[in-house]
This record gives structure tokens, C-alpha cells and sequence, in this order.
């Protein structure tokens, strides 16, 4: 039997998102702030000597193909020349759709592992770049730091944001990414903050009226959920997330509220558990 690994895969937040342009390409230039948590998938791996790369188990309505963290697993080896394999094994607790970065956090942490299992000795920046080919969020994972980030979500400053908590909601809803993009009515020239003195919970979420405009069951819960604090949505997913002073909080309102919703309580942290001593920082 092969020898597995195991390694985790951390959930983000975006604790703001603003459109400040859209470039020729297409492409949105924004600013957002990425806060880590800790909590997410956890991956399994294990090397092989066949040069063969298998996800073994993950989410079956995911080709294999398609997959984030078989993708990465191919490109690192397309990259380095390296003549072993791999089989992928992902325990999935973060939602599709949801807003948390699963599939960027998982690519993320198998470009890490394997890059130390193949000893293939590619950088952090390198990793970094492979990555930002799989999707935006892949490089925040890959560096492994809460983070201020622009341009396309690829240009990061770490930040310290201290201890903080946060209760999630999962509704059972799945948005598309590309259609909240492509909305007519998305502000798309909000003014740009300046990431030396902007608080990174005070920008607001662009996407946030247009979900709540095609989704009335997401406005409703949200407006039901203001009696505990301030309810946002995460990135483009359907996640909500509310802020709180303390864990004894978040595990208050957790227990009174987990007969009606999806919920759990989660921890900010700053630094991914993913990396080690061997790893480094940015």
C-alpha cells in the first residue's frame, strides 16, 4: 500500500471586495482582503513511481480532469521534469460555491506538498505562478498569509490581523462566479482604498447587492440574521459570514442558531497551517 500524507487546506474570507476597473482583456482589477481560517479540506497524498497522477476520491461531480488539484498536481510536474506520480485523495468540508477558496486552497496546498514530496525545489514565487494559471485565489494559498490583495487578486501584502472569529452560514444555494462577473448592474469603478490605513472590514462586498437581487432567499436570511451582528457575504459565494468579539461568542451563537441553518464557527488565523519551518513565508 502506498505511503499517504496528510495535509490541510484552509478556507479564506474576503472581508471586503471592490471593482476599482476593468482591464482590456476582460479581466476585473479589484481589491479585497483575504483572512484564512482554521478550518477547510484536508488532502492525501501519496508519491508514486509511474508518473502517474490519480485522484483516488473528491467531489463526484468533479471530472477528475477538471479538478483544481489535479490540474496543479500536472502542471508542477510538467514543470519541474519530474518522473514520479502522484495519488490524490481530497476530504471535501468546504461548499462548492460557497465563497471560501476550496478548490484554489486545495490546488494550493497540493503545488506545496508536492513540490516538498518531489523534491522538486521550485520557489515560493514559482508555485505562486502556477497557481495564478489555475485562478486568481490560488497564489494567496500558495503563500499562505492573510493578505491585502490587488490587481486580479494575484498582487499580495501580507497582513496581521490578529486574532479574530466569525460564525459561517451555508445556505444551500450554488452561484456561478462567471454570471456575477458578467452582471450589468456590478459597480465596477468604485473608488481605490488605500491599504495602509483602510480598516479590511469596511470596503463592502461588490457582489453583494447583486446576489442578494437574484436571490431574495439569500436578502431574506441575511435580513434575519442582523439581530447577531453584521451578515456578509464572502467573495462571489453564497456564504455568510458574521464577525464577533470572541470564540465564547461565535460558539453562543453557533449552538442558538444550528437548529435553523448550516452554521459553524471558525478562527482567523495568519498563517496557513499548511506551510512548515521548511516552507517559509513570503
Amino acid at each position: 500500500m502506498p505511503d499517504y500524507s496528510r495535509w490541510p487546506a484552509p478556507a479564506k474570507l474576503n472581508l471586503f471586495l471592490r471593482i476599482t476597473g476593468r482591464r482590456s482583456d476582460g479581466y476585473h482589477e479589484l481589491q479585497t482582503c483575504f483572512q484564512l481560517l482554521d478550518w477547510g479540506d484536508e488532502i492525501e497524498l501519496a508519491v508514486t513511481e509511474d508518473g502517474v497522477i490519480t485522484r483516488e476520491f473528491g467531489l463526484a461531480d468533479v471530472r477528475e480532469e477538471d479538478d483544481l488539484a489535479v490540474r496543479a498536481a500536472r502542471l508542477l510536474q510538467a514543470r519541474s521534469g519530474t518522473g514520479l506520480g502522484a495519488r490524490i485523495r481530497i476530504h471535501k468540508n468546504i461548499p462548492v460555491g460557497a465563497g471560501l477558496g476550496g478548490g484554489s486552497s486545495d490546488a494550493a496546498t497540493v503545488l506545496l506538498a508536492l513540490n516538498e514530496l518531489w523534491a522538486c525545489g521550485l520557489a515560493r514565487s514559482e508555485l505562486a505562478e502556477l497557481g495564478l494559471s489555475l485562478g486568481a485565489d490560488v497564489p494567496v494559498f500558495v503563500h499562505g498569509r492573510s493578505a491585502w490583495a490587488e490587481g486580479v487578486g494575484e498582487q499580495l501584502f501580507p497582513l496581521d490581523l490578529g486574532e479574530r472569529y466569525y460564525v459561517l452560514i451555508f445556505p444551500e444555494v450554488h452561484i456561478a462566479t462567471s454570471a456575477l462577473f458578467a452582471a450589468p448592474e456590478l459597480q465596477r469603478d468604485s473608488e481605490p482604498l488605500d491599504r495602509r490605513v483602510s480598516d479590511p472590514e469596511a470596503g463592502g462586498n461588490a457582489f453583494e447587492p447583486v446576489v442578494t437581487a437574484r436571490y431574495p432567499e439569500l436578502a431574506g436570511m441575511m435580513e434575519e440574521l442582523k439581530s447577531l451582528g453584521r451578515p456578509r457575504l464572502t467573495g462571489t459565494g453564497s456564504c455568510i459570514f458574521i464577525p464577533v468579539e470572541d470564540k465564547f461568542t461565535a460558539d453562543s451563537i453557533t449552538r442558538r442558531i444550528k437548529c435553523r441553518y448550516n452554521v459553524r464557527s471558525v478562527r482567523g488565523i495568519d498563517r496557513s497551517p499548511v506551510l512548515s519551518e521548511r516552507a517559509g513565508g513570503y
